[in-house]
């Protein structure tokens, strides 16, 4: 096979859940349709790669193994602190997005790359905690925890990034959310990730107004970069 690894980079700003949701699966679908046509007519194309950052409007998503119990918030709340809901495909509980939130979402080819599902949520966590160290953050993974955390094991153990994904024909969509200057109240309205007692917290929160000094989507990127051993295409 043909592998490639340029990933052709996309910011979409501030954009609605379900309109991102719809340009991630179309863009999923477009690779799928590379990888059967080659099978099926014996050819060597290249499938792109794609990786998104987003924002969103104050959204609550439920992944398909979530428990909708996990919504704290009732209907009539949401409407008066103007919160959307949608249920989703991605794997995973209930999660927030938000202004302030910096949402990565990879549309790959794993074929292009390596066919283990574990190893690219490792890869995407590893880039997480190596654009926090950067910025004098220390966080690290959790056991049996999908994400990124700090202060692991202790009794302020709190999440700085969400993930989820969802994965068809070794084709990803979905993908982390970083809290870096988003309102952690919103938090209230869910039990994050299904995880009970669970603390969240933010860049921000971490480290006051010096985060504005960093550029932090590009810190990112390159660390998701070099953590894939990719090059990009902006």
């Amino acid at each position: 096979m043909n592998k490639n690894k340029e990933i052709i980079v996309r910011d979409l700003g501030n954009i609605n859940y379900q309109e991102c949701f719809e340009i991630q699966k179309e863009l999923q679908n477009e690779i799928i349709e590379i990888k059967l046509s080659n099978r099926k007519n014996k050819t060597n194309l290249k499938t792109p790669n794609y990786l998104l950052f987003v924002e969103h409007n104050h959204v609550y998503t439920l992944g398909k193994s979530g428990n909708k119990n996990h919504l704290l918030f009732s209907e009539d709340i949401l409407n008066d602190k103007d919160i959307s809901f949608h249920y989703t495909n991605r794997g995973g509980d209930i999660t927030y997005h938000g202004p302030g939130q910096l949402v990565a979402y990879p549309i790959l080819d794993l074929e292009n790359f390596f066919t283990d599902i574990h190893k690219f949520l490792r890869l995407m966590e590893e880039s997480v905690i190596k654009s926090l160290e950067q910025i004098n953050i220390v966080s690290s993974r959790n056991t049996n925890k999908t994400g990124v955390w700090l202060d692991v094991g202790n009794n302020n153990e709190r999440k700085i990034c969400a993930m989820g994904v969802k994965v068809s024909r070794w084709v990803t969509m979905h993908g982390l959310a970083l809290n870096v200057t988003n309102d952690l109240s919103y938090f209230n309205g869910i039990v994050p990730c299904g995880l009970e007692n669970s603390k969240v917290t933010s860049v921000k929160n971490e480290i006051g107004n010096l985060i504005y000094s960093y550029d932090l989507k590009k810190i990112l990127l390159n660390n998701f970069l070099r953590s894939f051993s990719a090059s990009s295409i902006q």
